[in-house]
């Protein structure tokens, strides 16, 4: 069982990724206000297998579903003691979005992903574009589709998300990155 000194050690370098990388380059514009109004949960995972982390987030996904989404818009689940390696992480995702179909919530809410060695098919590892989707932590963001549409509409070029956030980060470089994530 994990103490709380070291839970609160990856949601600290957690909330810091999120508030430098995600909020500070804004490479999620929706990312702002759901931190500000405090809808983020926070969980810090157990689990050591997929088994075990498919059960705990059968849990946290009825929880986000049947949640006041004042209250909880959003939840970081973050797997601190599993997958380190991405293609591992990757077999997990396969069955959190199974998991999510099988208890019938895909289309209300989804799964995005987030790793320290994120990698894109078709770039290689040390690629900055990788660095939009990488987290301290491999974490599996459980959102709300109806949250996701209302953000979208009211960002008129969502679309361009994607592509703006990988000429924000060409743009800083690995240094430049480093450096910006580095400040405290």
């Amino acid at each position: 069982m994990m103490d709380a000194s070291t839970r609160d050690e990856v949601i600290a370098a957690t909330e810091h990724w999120l508030t430098r990388a995600v909020i500070g380059l804004n490479l999620c514009p929706f990312a702002k206000s759901v931190h500000v109004k405090g809808q983020i949960r926070y969980v810090v995972s157990e689990a050591r297998t997929v088994e075990d982390t498919v059960v705990e987030l059968a849990d946290e996904l009825r929880l986000l579903r049947d949640s006041d989404p004042e209250a909880i818009d959003t939840t970081l689940f973050v797997t601190p003691h599993a997958f380190a390696n991405f293609s591992e992480y990757n077999d997990a995702l396969f069955f959190a979005d199974r998991l999510l179909n099988d208890m019938g919530m895909a289309g209300e809410l989804q799964i995005a992903s987030f790793h320290p060695h994120y990698q894109f098919e078709g770039t290689q590892p040390d690629d900055i574009d990788n660095y939009t989707n990488r987290a301290p932590y491999p974490i599996f963001h459980l959102l709300r589709e109806a949250s996701i549409d209302r953000a979208a509409a009211a960002f008129p070029d969502a679309a361009d998300i994607y592509e703006r956030n990988i000429e924000t980060l060409r743009r800083l470089g690995h240094d430049g990155f480093k450096a910006w994530m580095d400040k405290r």
